[in-house]
């Protein structure tokens, strides 16, 4: 689940918004904009009533907003109402938007009861040492970084969001979502929510059999399965998935396949030198949260080494420069093919 570095989660805001506990402002910020639409769009339907939207919520969007103005509607009271919104969207499109917002610290002192301000800010995260930053710090703000997460960070979100749905999601089913479709959050969280439609009003839980058959992944020839077939060292498997992903590129991008053999082999380097190969110790080392998980590196330690893991992790880097045409003209499932090779006489 997104979370700022110190502060309240997104359950958390999003807990309080639905029980009608509302701060004076709200500065909502980062890399990840699924979560700060998820918060903005929650407040402008809570704060403010529907019949007393029209006097007492106020939208600005950055491009065209003075902020002096956007202070001088939040120090205002509301019309006939308990509150006002006064929210400031695309604020990173202002001109000199950090300077700008940084007119904002002394509204933080002392902020109107009755208004909720919120600040929407995508794509970067306003500096702690900006003077709206240190004033927020200490005063009555929610301030929520949204920050964007990487491939491996993704699974607790899928389920989350799965079981908001009411749904449960087989491991399998997570690591197939991870692996193809992957961020940004909107088209992952779409793709599941279609899912879900497409299963009927019955489905209490997504398995790999579902997504393969209604994101058009083949349930023998995918990333998943490359990863058992080398995990495995069976050759002749591993190069009849590569070629059936020369034959369909679009669903099976050689960096998208690279990029999650690289995090296998990484992890199986680690299982090789960890001393305590017990399911617990090894959970911990390569930060898998079932057992079930281990499999693969389970059958990974039978077949390699330390040195085989590691010569792996460089051919996989090599890889990635090749297919950036550096050192190499062929495509990128001839490389991926070589590579296969390389992983396997590793001595």
């Amino acid at each position: 689940m997104a979370k700022k570095s110190s502060g309240p989660t997104f359950r958390e805001v999003m807990t309080s918004i639905k029980k009608g506990k509302f701060s004076p402002v709200y500065i909502l910020m980062g890399e990840e904009p699924y979560y700060i639409d998820q918060i903005s769009r929650a407040l402008e339907n809570s704060v403010v009533g529907e019949d007393d939207r029209d006097f007492n919520s106020i939208i600005y969007y950055g491009a065209d907003a003075e902020i002096g103005k956007v202070i001088g509607s939040a120090q205002q009271y509301p019309v006939m109402a308990e509150r006002q919104l006064v929210m400031l969207k695309e604020a990173q499109t202002m001109s000199q938007a950090k300077s700008q917002l940084d007119k904002l610290a002394s509204y933080l002192v002392h902020p109107n009861s009755t208004t909720v301000l919120v600040v929407v800010y995508k794509g970067d995260s306003l500096p702690s040492t900006s003077q709206l930053m240190k004033k927020a710090k200490d005063a009555d703000c929610v301030v929520f970084r949204s920050d964007k997460l990487r491939d491996y960070q993704l699974s607790g979100p899928i389920t989350d969001y799965c079981a908001s749905k009411g749904v449960g999601i087989d491991e399998k089913a997570v690591s197939l979502l991870c692996d193809y479709i992957g961020n940004p959050l909107s088209k992952l969280f779409g793709e599941i929510d279609k899912l879900i439609v497409s299963a009927g009003s019955d489905v209490r839980r997504i398995s790999a059999e579902l997504i393969e058959r209604n994101i058009g992944i083949s349930k023998d020839f995918n990333t998943f399965e490359l990863v058992k077939a080398l995990a495995r060292k069976d050759y002749a498997k591993s190069m009849m998935i590569v070629e059936y992903f020369s034959r369909n590129p679009k669903q099976n991008p050689g960096v998208m396949t690279v990029a999650t053999l690289f995090g296998f082999f990484s992890k199986l380097f680690i299982a090789t030198v960890t001393r305590d190969k017990s399911d617990k110790s090894l959970m911990e080392a390569l930060e898998l949260k079932t057992p079930y998980a281990l499999k693969d590196y389970r059958d990974g330690l039978q077949h390699y080494n330390a040195r085989q893991a590691l010569a792996a992790v460089h051919s996989l880097r090599e890889y990635d420069a090749q297919s950036k045409g550096i050192g190499s003209t062929q495509n990128e499932f001839e490389l991926l093919k070589e590579l296969i090779f390389k992983i396997f006489t590793a001595v």
